[in-house]
């Protein structure tokens, strides 16, 4: 499982034309989720994610997490972050859960994090979003469930 987390003043998914999901100060979570993936690599990044200290305390360092700056949750489901485009021109996605499977982890993951965080938001699974935001900082961050970075 990967993600990419970014620290957002704010954050909208829209969906033909009409906005979906929106949040304000908090982290937009780009989700892949990779043909093995389970419950147990979900769970270990999700206490990662909203424990990671990327918000700034009052001397300015980043010492604060998601948690403790009662911040907002924007969760999209992104297949293509399992995209392998080492050889030739076109990624493969062939280490990318199938849907149904995807969305079961996706849909643990959200249940997961609606328990411990005030406001979460999601894009919806499928479709075709356009997704905003205004990077605070900019920050962004990569983990993965595997450890490679």
């Amino acid at each position: 499982m990967r993600v990419v987390i970014q620290r957002v003043s704010r954050a909208t998914v829209t969906v033909d034309g009409e906005i979906v999901s929106e949040i304000g100060k908090g982290i937009l979570l780009l989700l892949g989720i990779a043909e093995d993936d389970s419950e147990k690599e979900a769970a270990y990044l999700l206490e990662k994610t909203i424990n990671l200290r990327i918000f700034e305390d009052a001397d300015g360092k980043m010492n604060l997490s998601l948690l403790d700056i009662k911040g907002e949750l924007l969760i999209v489901s992104q297949f293509t972050l399992y995209g392998d485009a080492r050889k030739g021109r076109r990624p493969s996605f062939v280490r990318a859960a199938a849907p149904d499977e995807a969305n079961r982890i996706y849909e643990f993951y959200v249940g997961e994090a609606r328990k411990q965080i005030g406001k979460v938001e999601t894009g919806r699974f499928q479709a075709m979003m356009d997704v905003e935001l205004v990077n605070d900082g900019p920050v962004t961050i990569l983990l993965d469930s595997e450890k490679l970075f």
